[in-house]
């Protein structure tokens, strides 16, 4: 069965199989082939507030960027932590002039002039960051996000899923199986559809989709309607 998956499709289901940390680095590497950009990391806090990095950066601007604390100045985490949804670095603060200092270093160090980074939400306080960073113009770039913006919400997800599964001290997830109703809506959406299509498709109104969709996203624990489809698909309860 696993002959008929596309690349992202392998990559997810062998992050998923992963049972040590390092199989998130090798599902990185992988989608950066896959997506050909310079870059991709993805960074968590965990509850009890242990940092951890996973990603393609080069190993001295990571040193540098630990050695200098540039996490306390960094317009990325600092952006994103106050954000819920993704965001083209283009549209975070960079006036400061630690802010445009930081930039320009870590474009000497071989990080790309464009990002794209997801921020994520966990139980217990975690909070982690995935990011896409390629060296482009904007024309392009905007392209890219454009066309790839979904799949990567969803991959984020899955990452943060498999991190989730190292937390210390875990403890089960009680789960509520999906109504069958709640399983045809978060899989039409999981394909593409927008809500008018999927209510359409369901012969009901976009209101009781809405009810659908919210009962599962709390039966799911997600977040938002994106992070019920990331994790209805990372628990089998739909197939796409």
């Amino acid at each position: 069965m696993e002959e008929n998956l596309n690349p992202v499709e392998a990559v997810l289901a062998a992050l998923e199989q992963a049972d040590t940390l390092e199989g998130i680095q090798d599902a990185i590497v992988a989608l950066r082939s896959h997506y050909r950009v310079d870059n991709i990391v993805y960074h968590w806090v965990d509850s009890a507030g242990a940092q951890y990095g996973y990603g393609t950066y080069p190993l001295d601007w990571a040193e540098r960027y630990q050695e200098q604390n540039y996490l306390r100045i960094d317009p990325v985490v600092i952006g994103c932590y106050q954000r819920f949804h993704p965001v083209d670095w283009k549209k975070l603060d960079w006036s400061s002039k630690a802010a445009r200092a930081l930039q320009a270093e870590s474009i000497e160090y071989g990080i790309g002039n464009q990002g794209y980074s997801i921020p994520i939400r966990g139980p217990n306080g975690q909070f982690a960051l995935f990011t896409v960073n390629h060296s482009c113009d904007d024309d392009d770039w905007a392209d890219f996000t454009e066309t790839n913006r979904r799949e990567l919400i969803l991959i984020a997800h899955y990452f943060n899923q498999k991190a989730l599964e190292f937390e210390p001290n875990k403890a089960p997830e009680q789960s509520q199986p999906l109504s069958p109703r709640e399983t045809d809506a978060l899989t039409l959406l999981a394909v593409g559809y927008n809500r008018a299509q999927v209510a359409e498709t369901l012969s009901i109104s976009e209101h009781t989709l809405r009810v659908y969709i919210e009962s599962a996203r709390f039966k799911l624990g997600a977040a938002n309607t994106t992070h019920a489809v990331a994790r209805a698909i990372s628990r089998g309860l739909i197939v796409v």
